[in-house]
């Protein structure tokens, strides 16, 4: 086994791949049930439901896209570990499920179709999307648009995307919130004392956002005193804090696990085959015709394909894993990976799978093969049964890990070179407009058409810039037409 996932050969050991695929399971677990909200418009019970859409419909599809992301996280992920053998991983992609339901669910309701078709409409342009990622990645299409991008945003993206994992770990506990004239703001602790009707009612609502904290400089003090699993110490001890100081004991409800497989065979896994589903896919009136189709597909396509191409440079440069261009070894069977998940993900009854920005805190925590992934695939998998201990551990216990993996990941920045513009402004656009516009996608394309602006008008534009010229292009057309 040490020999097939080369484990020694990258200079680990069982116990850190464990450790490692452990902490990435604890920062993602949080997709398997944020997931089905998100494309049910949170189910029976949530926002859609009460406009007056059928939550009977909902609920159904709650379940069945709850067992659809937690059998592609697992299958996914177990592409990584026995056929890449990368310690990476994948779930069903933030932004992208939000999107699905604003397509084919919530758009479904509001053009009267019903739901059940909408949702099986969306499998179908996940479906013909994945067949797209799979065809560019066994031609070694993505490898080569990937490898071409500009050197000033290979070095960027991995910063930029650790803004963007801890701006995740910052909203998720709680640390960061909305506010109307500043769009964000600290966590309003004097104001929760002042709103709250007793101090306890005030403590459990900010102790999330200090348990966040503490739980950073512990992992930070770990860290500094070279304790072997930093990462998942300070998670564990977070969740322990939480508990501790909210003065609650974790629930566990078995209840709805039979409801889940039954509504999932029903509506999920034979989704795909309802031929009222592709009729909705190319003429439903939630989605406007042929050539709308289309565009979904390719909008589907761009965002995956560049989410996880930032994904790979994040996480492979903090693993010390790049070749000797710079580039994230095993690239191509990486991307294979991502495509084949996306397929199992539309068969299944899901939103577009993609490699996890969150893989990044296993890494940091010690993982370089395929074993983590494997590690983390069983705990997804076990989560069919166990579904209560998946939600043990509370965000703002794993939004610890993504911060730390923040400050980790910024250092990459400093190898720009910030006297060239050229280099320079294309980089901080990518670098700040990915947690600003809460897309690694976006951050790469305005970085791209940045790079290319200024080549072209300051006379340094060359052959090798066509791929980031095309590149560029592509992000406008989807600015232009698509909002996502």
């Amino acid at each position: 086994m040490d020999k097939f996932f080369k484990i020694t050969e990258r200079g680990s050991n069982y116990r850190k791949e464990i450790v490692g695929g452990l902490t990435t399971f604890f920062a993602m677990a949080y997709i398997i049930f944020v997931n089905p909200a998100q494309i049910a418009a949170e189910g029976a019970n949530g926002w859609l439901a009460d406009l007056g859409a059928d939550s009977a419909a909902l609920g159904k599809i709650w379940n069945s896209v709850f067992v659809a992301s937690v059998l592609v996280a697992a299958f996914a992920t177990l592409l990584y570990a026995f056929y890449a053998k990368l310690p990476y991983a994948q779930a069903c992609g933030m932004g992208l499920n939000s999107f699905f339901c604003t397509c084919f669910i919530s758009g479904a309701y509001f053009a009267g179709v019903d739901l059940i078709g909408g949702y099986h409409s969306g499998m179908v342009i996940i479906f013909l999307s994945g067949i797209v990622f799979l065809i560019l990645s066994i031609t070694g299409a993505r490898e080569y648009i990937a490898k071409a991008m500009p050197d000033c945003l290979k070095k960027a993206i991995p910063a930029g995307i650790g803004l963007f994992i801890a701006f995740i770990g910052f909203k998720n506990a709680g640390l960061i919130t909305a506010n109307q004239y500043t769009f964000v703001q600290f966590v309003d602790i004097s104001g929760a004392f002042k709103n709250a009707g007793s101090a306890f009612e005030a403590w459990r609502t900010i102790a999330p956002a200090i348990v966040t904290f503490l739980g950073l400089i512990i992992i930070a003090v770990l860290t500094k005193r070279n304790v072997k699993g930093a990462v998942l110490i300070g998670v564990l001890a977070s969740a322990v804090l939480y508990y501790v100081a909210t003065w609650q004991v974790p629930s566990f409800d078995f209840s709805s696990i039979g409801q889940s497989f039954k509504d999932f065979g029903e509506i999920g896994i034979t989704g795909l085959f309802d031929p009222e589903g592709w009729k909705l896919a190319f003429s439903g009136p939630h989605i406007g015709g042929v050539f709308s189709a289309i565009v979904l597909v390719i909008s589907f396509c761009i965002v995956d394909m560049f989410d996880t191409v930032g994904t790979l440079y994040g996480a492979a440069t903090e693993a010390g894993m790049l070749d000797e261009n710079g580039d994230p070894i095993d690239m191509n069977k990486a991307m294979t990976c991502d495509s084949v998940g996306t397929l199992s993900g539309a068969v299944l009854g899901t939103s577009t799978c993609t490699t996890f920005v969150e893989c990044a805190s296993g890494v940091a925590a010690g993982a370089r093969t395929g074993f983590a992934s494997l590690v983390t695939s069983l705990c997804f998998l076990a989560c069919l049964f166990l579904t209560p201990l998946a939600n043990v551990v509370p965000s703002c216990a794993t939004a610890p890990a993504l911060i730390f993996v923040g400050v980790l990941m910024l250092k990459n920045f400093a190898n720009v070179d910030m006297s060239d513009m050229r280099n320079s402004v294309p980089a901080f656009l990518a670098l700040i407009m990915m947690p600003l516009t809460y897309s690694i996608s976006n951050g790469i394309g305005i970085g791209c058409i940045a790079y290319v602006l200024i080549s072209l008008f300051s006379g340094k534009f060359t052959k090798k810039d066509i791929v980031a010229t095309i590149i560029a292009l592509i992000f406008i057309a989807k600015f232009a037409f698509v909002t996502m």
